[in-house]
Order: structure tokens, then sequence, then C-alpha cells
């Protein structure tokens, strides 16, 4: 797979505290393979594979304070004038650019709510080499509590064509798919989403992505991920796109699952 348009998630990472009970726990959960040579000790970055090529990556946590979560990154051909577009927005630069020789230049913000996401400028690791297949990455979404606010950040950096995904009384949420520009918006071409957090979420939850990976059963990968020590925190449901559930991995990142074609 080539390199990805400015604006595509084009690579997710978690960051654990425990990254060797993380391989085991995704390895058997999702069917994920991971880098051989080195070990786990502090420092060491391990990109997963889903036959034979990159879906993912786990890092350690550099301090413990860090949050154990999964992140969303976003291509884009240069990452300081992205960067400045972030802050002309009203976002934040969590981490400054920072090249990484010889794979890219990374960077990670935060938009004008909190919610965290990463930016990647691609050389030799352009980002994920499979997607939307059974145990890896098909779709991400921001959740946030004003969006007015998030539509107008991401429509504005990234220049994103944003479209409603239906009645909220159809999809039990307040939805807005976003596509590329010079694509025509809606389903067919969307890359990501907002979804407005309701009065269900708990009123402590700050805004955040949801980095969702395929499945071929919802309902067993939910059941498995309990049997590995993680936690189910949203029961599988039925929506427009197949059938879902949020998960907790065994040190306590969230991420979904869904079964069927992909959003």
């Amino acid at each position: 797979m080539g390199g990805y348009p400015e604006g595509a998630p084009c690579w997710a990472d978690v960051s654990l505290s425990d990254p060797a009970a993380g391989k085991r726990f995704y390895g058997e959960l999702l069917g994920w393979t991971f880098d051989e040579d080195g070990d786990d000790r502090q420092g060491r970055y391990t990109r997963a594979y889903k036959d034979g090529r990159r879906v993912a990556a786990l890092q350690p946590k550099r301090d413990g304070r860090m949050p154990t979560t999964w992140t969303v990154y976003f291509a884009t051909p240069d990452v300081r004038a992205l960067a400045a577009r972030i802050r002309e927005a009203g976002g934040q630069l969590i981490t400054e650019p920072m090249p990484v020789p010889p794979h890219g230049t990374l960077a990670v913000a935060a938009d004008p709510g909190g919610a965290v996401f990463g930016l990647w400028q691609g050389d030799a690791h352009t980002g994920f080499e499979l997607t939307r297949v059974p145990g890896s990455f098909c779709w991400t979404e921001v959740y946030t509590r004003d969006k007015g606010q998030a539509d107008a950040f991401y429509e504005s950096v990234f220049g994103y064509q944003g479209v409603s995904a239906g009645s909220a009384d159809e999809l039990g949420a307040d939805i807005r798919t976003w596509s590329l520009p010079g694509t025509e918006p809606g389903p067919d071409t969307a890359v990501g989403a907002r979804s407005l957090m309701s009065d269900a979420f708990p009123a402590a939850l700050p805004d955040h992505f949801l980095v969702y990976f395929l499945v071929e059963d919802c309902d067993a990968t939910a059941a498995a991920c309990a049997r590995l020590g993680g936690r189910v925190t949203a029961q599988p449901f039925d929506i427009r796109y197949g059938r879902m559930a949020v998960l907790n991995d065994n040190q306590g990142a969230t991420f979904a699952v869904l079964q069927g074609s992909g959003a």
C-alpha cells in the first residue's frame, strides 16, 4: 500500500505499561504477530502484523503517569505546516514535530476540546499495510461534547467535507462523517467521523478518539476480551454497518471492534 493522502488515518499505536502482556492479549484477540528482534525493554516500539503486513504498534509508556490509550495518526506531506494550521484553529501541539529516521516525522496534537491525535509524515514507513480486513484498522471517530467546535476545527485543519450520517433517532447518535477534499462526501468516501457524546456518557469522560478494528465475530471477540483479562465496556450491539462492541484491553486501553464490511 502506498502513501496516504493528507487527512487520511494512516496508523495507530497503543501506549502500555507492559508491552509483553499487550502482545499476548492482542496476539490472541486479533491474531497479530510482532517484531521478533530485540525485547520489550523500555523504549522499544513493537510493530504488529496481520498476515505479515503492518497493522498497528505497541509502545511502552515513558512515564507511568501517561495515559494507557490508543492513538490514531493522520497522514500529511508536511507535518510542520499542519501543526501550524492546528494552532491557528485553536488546537495545541503535545509533541512538536519530531523526525524518526528513516521512518518519517511525527507529532501529537489535541483539538480545542482536548481530543488527542497523531500526525505522521511518512518516509520509509508510510503507515498501515493492511486495513478493513479482520484483525486490522477499519474506522475512527472523535467523540465530543461540542459538535460545532469539533466540526469547525477538523474541517478547517484537514479540509474535510462533512455530512450528517443520518438522523440521531435513526442512528442513536448525532454523527457527522468526514470525506477528503476533492471527493463526494458520503459513506463511500468517509475516512472518519465526529460523534456527539450524549448524557449517557459519563460526565468525567473527556473528548477522545475511538479506534475500530474489524473482526469476524463481534460477540466471540468480546467474550475473548473478557477471558484474556480485558473488559467489555459496551456489549455487542447492531449498527448500520454491522455489529460492534467497545472493549478495554488487559491494561485499560479502549478500542472498538466491528463485525461487518467496515464503516
